[in-house]
């Protein structure tokens, strides 16, 4: 089993920043890619950032919409990602969650979710 944990959501006012956390662990032979989703009530879950591994580099992807302000990063060694959110905005708030795709020791990939953080944007 894996087990995916976040961290770092709350309040902050337009133009603050903050800094999402994602741990993962348990049975884990490598990981293939780690991502940040986030969802508000009634609409569908949207991918904010995703880092993949290649050799000795890791490549980002980004939503248009948060471009130039998010910053995602990971450390291959300890399973762990991280979201710096700067220049927030209100149309920002939602859950967060992290989405993590992970090799099994039988190699085969399965994807796991954490149970989400809130971030909340507004003065």
């Amino acid at each position: 089993q894996v087990q995916v944990v976040e961290s770092g959501g709350g309040l902050v006012q337009p133009g603050g920043s903050l800094r999402l956390s994602c741990a993962a662990s348990g049975s884990i032979f490598s990981i293939n890619s780690m991502a940040w989703y986030r969802q508000v009530p009634g609409k569908e879950r949207e991918m904010v950032a995703t880092i993949g591994s290649g050799g000795n580099a890791n490549y980002a992807n980004y939503a248009d919409s948060v471009k130039g302000r998010f910053t995602i990063s990971r450390d291959n060694a300890e399973n762990t990602a991280n979201l710096q959110m700067n220049s927030l905005k209100p149309e920002d708030t939602a859950v967060y969650y992290c989405n993590v795709r992970v090799v099994s020791y039988g190699l085969s990939l399965y994807t796991y979710w954490g149970q989400g953080t809130q971030v909340t944007v507004s003065s």
